[in-house]
């Protein structure tokens, strides 16, 4: 095994739940997303999908910034 370069960022893995924990969704949602391209992973020699940890934690900025979605009650809805 190589010493850590002073410096050197290695990569941190995260599994299918450690992921819907900090989107707060479930682990299903998560598979469904990666099957969709939504989320970005790899594959592991077992045929799990592994989350790079800063691309989950941007996505989650992004989220955590987004507007949230007005919901309008069908008796105030026009048309």
């Amino acid at each position: 095994m190589k010493p850590k370069q002073a410096g050197s960022r290695e990569t941190v893995w995260m599994s299918r739940s450690e992921v819907a924990q900090v989107l707060e969704v479930a682990p299903v949602t998560v598979a469904r997303w990666a099957a969709q391209g939504k989320l970005p992973y790899a594959m592991t020699l077992g045929g799990r999908r592994r989350f790079r940890r800063e691309d989950i934690l941007a996505i989650a900025r992004r989220l955590t910034q987004a507007p949230a979605a007005r919901v309008v009650p069908k008796s105030r809805r026009s048309g």
